[in-house]
């Protein structure tokens, strides 16, 4: 069994292709015209050990707001169509991932169902380069939306901003990673309900 997801996603603001191989080795190729972001998918792949190509080409003179988000939302779409019937598969996960003075916690259950819980420290740089912070929480609610996954993302403390960030992408990849995998003791479709 193949677990890809390939999709690709234009609208007038952007033009974005994703494909991501869930039992892949973390190759990564990731190029969104966005610095930190790209950093973050890089994060995502290697530390999924997910095989991840991502090309975006975005109104990115306006800002990198449409750019960062049509990708997550295509991302969302290509991880939730490489799940399939999520037969065997794990389902939920948690992964602690500490980067020098920050902690991230990620609970994920690949439920079917959308929601997003998601706390930081307040009063963040605004900035990371040209990466504007309050974007973390969008890209995780337009990953969610797509993915149909619910994901409580917690960072209780942490002063630098690249940190606080960085270690909630691995912390994510990872718990993404071993909901993801399949359970060789698990036979069918992890859900009373018989779907997912």
């Amino acid at each position: 069994m193949t677990r890809v997801g390939r999709v690709e996603r234009t609208t007038k603001e952007t033009s974005v292709t994703v494909e991501i191989h869930l039992d892949g080795t973390g190759t990564v190729d990731v190029a969104t015209g966005v610095g930190f972001f790209d950093h973050m998918l890089d994060q995502l792949g290697r530390h999924g050990l997910f095989d991840l190509t991502v090309k975006t080409d975005g109104d990115l003179h306006i800002d990198s707001h449409h750019t960062i988000e049509d990708t997550a939302l295509a991302l969302g779409a290509a991880f939730r169509q490489a799940l399939g019937d999520k037969r065997g598969i794990r389902r939920f996960a948690d992964a602690s991932v500490p980067l020098d003075e920050a902690l991230a916690q990620v609970t994920v259950d690949l439920s079917g169902r959308p929601y997003l819980v998601h706390r930081e420290p307040e009063n963040m740089a605004p900035m990371i380069g040209a990466y504007d912070t309050t974007m973390t929480r969008h890209i995780l609610e337009s990953f969610v939306a797509q993915a149909q996954v619910a994901l409580h993302v917690h960072v209780p403390y942490g002063r630098n901003a690249h940190h606080i960030v960085e270690c909630q992408f691995k912390a994510l990849a990872r718990a993404l990673r071993f909901a993801s995998e399949i359970d060789p003791r698990q036979t069918g479709i992890p859900s009373t309900k018989g779907a997912l």
